[in-house]
């Protein structure tokens, strides 16, 4: 729960908002990495030193629910001769590191990244009439933050999330986000280390796929130039009823279309409910191609493996002349690359996984036919997957959010990959990886064509093509629940 409540007001744990002239003694008592947050929003906000804020009444390091101690709200004017209209600008407090003693981020010094080394910010179109900022946009903000927290996984600039529901719980068309450097909050330097400000972007459906056939960047880019989709500080308006598209054609055909053509998918895979079977093997036989069972513990992705598959959708935003799948140890860097942050998670097990197999026990085998398995959203980003990501030369995961598996397709320019065009199926335990040659995807892009179209077949969907020994089904959700996958 939270409650609504002046920056300034007395509470237990939310002292007065200090600016950064704030006496000595008082900034003492103040958590260090929260004091360097507020003088940012000081030097935006000087008249408004203690806006409204949202605070989760039992703090996240405390046992509540909400990992963001607070979000502030503040009133900007915009600048109406420049297309920026007046609008609520909502400040997270939680995903850096606040306090600097453990309690909920590891201090690892103060060159890197405070915490997760960001904070989210939202920009909501203000009403006529509106007096006070609506308070839902905090508890969207909790829930990234969640998602943040529980997978160790963290955003930035270009990233989009599929919501699948309007932000507001409205009828709005706005129902995902994307994810940009806010306009004008600028990086901190805190005790605790370097904090970034990344904002979420309302979109429509239609924008988030071109998002994702595209990039997130130049989806943006197009935001920026409609004022009523955003304009240059990207300024969600719940009430916009159509896309850019809708409000100028041109676009998708002259930016997204070609850009498509040009530059392929940023998007280098996804979470997903997926999952693949060995046909060329019984499944009575005791070396299943998913798990390789020592005593009665089953065979889970290795933290290795997992790793590398953390690298692959990592390196998403990075177009190489040669995409190169990361090496099953890969070096790891401490801190933010210029793309985004590494997770601080050494393996997607959870603590309850059991015992992970040392990686050298786990072979890579060779597989002569593979049945592939997706639900229908997932299955959806196949022609995606292959037009925007292997054509040009990439590899794009599917990495299982059911199940300990993951689904790795590899074009013939990959280096790093354990597929071979002499070998295309090959396992390293779980992980799966297909490669596939050019002439191939031609082929199956024309059979898989009314996968662009889901809406106008029935599940389940099966694609065959024997010559490859390979089949690919899509199949409801449900089927995905069963322990099996």
């Amino acid at each position: 729960m939270a409650e609504l409540r002046p920056s300034g007001a007395p509470g237990p744990s939310a002292p007065p908002a200090p600016g950064p002239a704030a006496p000595p003694a008082f900034a003492s008592l103040f958590p260090p990495g929260l004091h360097a947050i507020y003088g940012e929003c000081r030097r935006l906000y000087p008249d408004q030193p203690n806006p409204l804020q949202v605070t989760a009444i039992v703090k996240y390091w405390l046992g509540g629910p909400d990992p963001l101690d607070y979000v502030s709200m503040y009133r900007n004017v915009g600048s109406p001769s420049a297309n920026i209209p007046e609008h609520w600008h909502y400040i997270s407090f939680g995903l850096s590191d606040l306090y600097g003693d453990s309690r909920v981020h590891e201090f690892t010094g103060t060159d890197g990244p405070s915490g997760f080394g960001f904070e989210l910010t939202f920009r909501l179109k203000r009403e006529t009439g509106e007096s006070a900022p609506p308070t839902w946009p905090a508890e969207l903000m909790q829930g990234l933050a969640r998602y943040v927290f529980q997978s160790e996984n963290t955003f930035c600039s270009g990233d989009h999330v599929s919501w699948h529901s309007p932000l507001d719980n409205s009828e709005s068309r706005i129902q995902h986000m994307l994810l940009t450097e806010d306009p004008q909050m600028q990086p901190v330097q805190t005790p605790f280390g370097v904090v970034t400000f990344l904002q979420i972007v309302g979109v429509c459906t239609e924008e988030l796929h071109s998002a994702q056939q595209w990039n997130g960047q130049g989806i943006l880019e197009l935001l920026r130039t409609v004022p009523v989709a955003g304009g240059p500080w990207l300024i969600t308006d719940m009430r916009r009823g159509e896309t850019i598209f809708e409000i100028d054609p041109h676009l998708q055909q002259e930016r997204v279309d070609k850009g498509i053509e040009t530059d392929g998918s940023n998007l280098s895979g996804v979470s997903a409910k997926c999952a693949w079977d060995d046909l060329s093997r019984p499944p009575e036989d005791d070396e299943d191609s998913r798990s390789i069972c020592i005593g009665t513990q089953p065979r889970r992705l290795s933290g290795k493996d997992t790793e590398q598959i953390r690298e692959t959708l990592r390196r998403g935003l990075e177009i190489n002349s040669k995409p190169v799948l990361p090496p099953i140890n890969p070096q790891r860097q401490n801190g933010l690359t210029h793309d985004r942050a590494p997770s601080r998670k050494d393996s997607l097990e959870s603590d309850s996984s059991t015992a992970i197999i040392p990686h050298e026990l786990i072979r890579t085998r060779q597989l002569e036919s593979v049945h592939l398995k997706f639900n229908q959203e997932s299955g959806a980003l196949i022609p995606l997957c292959l037009r925007g990501r292997l054509l040009h030369g990439r590899h794009f995961t599917y990495k299982s959010i059911t199940g300990d598996m993951a689904i790795t397709f590899v074009s013939t320019g990959v280096e790093g990959a354990f597929a071979t065009e002499e070998h295309p199926y090959a396992a390293h335990g779980p992980w799966l990886q297909i490669l596939l040659t050019e002439e191939f995807v031609e082929k199956m892009l024309e059979d898989l064509e009314d996968l662009t179209s889901p809406e106008e077949f029935k599940l389940p969907k099966e694609y065959s093509w024997p010559e490859k020994k390979l089949k690919v089904s899509i199949l409801p959700d449900v089927v995905f629940d069963s322990p099996l996958h």
